[in-house]
């Protein structure tokens, strides 16, 4: 097994040579019991046609389009928050908040459909089946991959696979079978209506989802690269969980910073307030928000040290192959190498959290939180060594083809949330110690109380309107 940062090896892995590389058969077999043939569950040509198709849909063009869209949702957060501090502080978990509303964007943006999650004070039992569903998935999930759905993937026979599933006794296994079923059928409704809409002729073709761009641009595409009725649902259950617990886990983790460093949460508020101000509104257009400095380098920073997924790709060597390093490595018999042979099978994951706080690249201060970083020049060794990724010298969001699809999407929303709330209210420390879990998805936890809960306290207060 290797665990991988080097910036030269990481470029072979996921642009040069990346037909050697192959997602691990334990990784793929997981999304594909969880969310069907959707982008995170195929390989070669099928993911390469998924891809060309689904790659206009999250073009910069239509994700400005959805703006309106996530400051509408953000609106209905902020009134949420309000309601909850009407009568003063009061310490309000954030992280269930900052949840509810990842889920009512990805409902409305990604599917024009709405989850009624950020109604009022709703019980569990209150919630969309989805939601519930959706607020187990991700620790049954990293639980069960890499035991039951290996084991269910050697046979070929979709009914046994269920088979295996459904007798199995284990609480995890029956609550992912349970999530599974929901977002099937959630999803199969939605695409359902959407498919009936056009036939009815009650679509008027300006649908800003991106399920609606998706079977607009599918039924357009040549019979070669249309993907199958299957194919886009499992788009759904793909783009839910892909964007759900990130987003709300970077949200709740500036927020969390922000209780600790009230200088940057000042620094913000006064940025986000004057060009408010200087707009005469209290809505900024796509093209100034994600312009706006100090914003900027706070998310920036913040998706530097403290990744969302520490190791976010697993991979299986398909080959014998080499493996070149940007800087020697010495071995443990003293030997210099400039290069890795690796044996056909070997288990490749992609660090992460190693590439962006290395030392030798970002500084000495790399495992400072230093949002002043990007205000100016960064070190010419962060350019000079090349780090393959798609965003901001980091590898956050991957590289190559393996890319988040979405990232320019969880931009918008994390910059349209902090906008909103930063300019409405003030986060302070609750005195609760809070530590983050990494169970697949960095995750809030307050220490004592059930770590299978993630929870982020806070102290809220409204701002005088300003």
């Amino acid at each position: 097994m290797l665990l991988i940062f080097d910036p030269k090896a990481l470029h072979h892995i996921l642009i040069k040579d990346q037909h050697v590389y192959e997602e691990a058969a334990a990784f793929i077999a997981s999304n594909k019991i969880m969310y069907g043939n959707g982008l995170v569950s195929v390989l070669g040509e099928q993911h390469r046609k998924q891809r060309k198709l689904l790659n206009p849909v999250f073009s910069i063009a239509h994700v400005r389009e959805m703006t309106p869209i996530v400051y509408e949702v953000t609106h209905r957060l902020r009134q949420a928050l309000l309601n909850q501090v009407k009568d003063g502080p009061k310490q309000v978990d954030i992280f269930d908040w900052l949840s509810r509303t990842a889920l009512e964007l990805i409902g409305q943006c990604g599917m024009g459909y709405s989850f009624d999650s950020l109604k009022g004070d709703s019980t569990s039992a209150e919630l969309h089946p989805y939601r519930r569903s959706v607020d187990r998935l991700t620790p049954s999930y990293f639980f069960m991959c890499n035991y039951l759905f290996p084991l269910a993937d050697q046979f070929n026979f979709p009914r046994v696979k269920r088979w295996i599933v459904e007798h199995t006794p284990s609480q995890w296994v029956q609550d992912m079978k349970n999530i599974a079923d929901m977002m099937e059928e959630t999803a199969r409704e939605i695409c359902k209506s959407k498919q009936e809409a056009i036939l009815k002729g009650e679509s008027n073709g300006r649908e800003k989802d991106i399920i609606s761009i998706l079977m607009r641009a599918n039924a357009a595409a040549g019979e070669e690269d249309k993907l199958t009725d299957a194919e886009v649902v499992a788009q759904v259950a793909t783009l839910t969980f892909a964007a759900m617990d990130t987003t709300s886990s970077a949200l709740s983790r500036i927020l969390w910073l922000l209780t600790t460093r009230p200088d940057v949460q000042e620094k913000l508020h006064t940025e986000l307030l004057e060009a408010k101000r200087n707009n005469g509104g209290d809505e900024l257009p796509y093209n100034q928000l994600v312009t706006l400095p100090y914003l900027d380098a706070v998310c920036r920073e913040t998706l530097r040290l403290y990744v969302v997924v520490h190791a976010s790709a697993l991979f299986c060597v398909r080959q014998d192959t080499v493996l070149p390093l940007s800087k020697p490595l010495r071995t443990t018999s003293g030997t210099e190498v400039t290069e890795l042979l690796v044996p056909n099978g070997t288990t490749v994951f992609i660090s992460v959290i190693g590439a962006n706080t290395n030392s030798e690249i970002w500084g000495p201060d790399t495992y400072e939180w230093k949002p002043e970083r990007w205000l100016e020049p960064l070190p010419e060794t962060v350019s000079e060594a090349h780090i393959p990724g798609i965003y901001s010298n980091s590898m956050t969001f991957l590289g190559g083809s393996r890319a988040c699809i979405g990232f320019k999407f969880s931009q918008l929303e994390m910059k349209v949330v902090l906008s909103i709330l930063l300019t409405s209210f003030k986060f302070e420390d609750s005195g609760k110690t809070i530590a983050w879990r990494m169970p697949g998805i960095a995750s809030p936890v307050v220490e004592g109380k059930d770590i299978t809960r993630p929870a982020l306290p806070v102290i809220l207060s409204r701002l005088e309107k300003q």
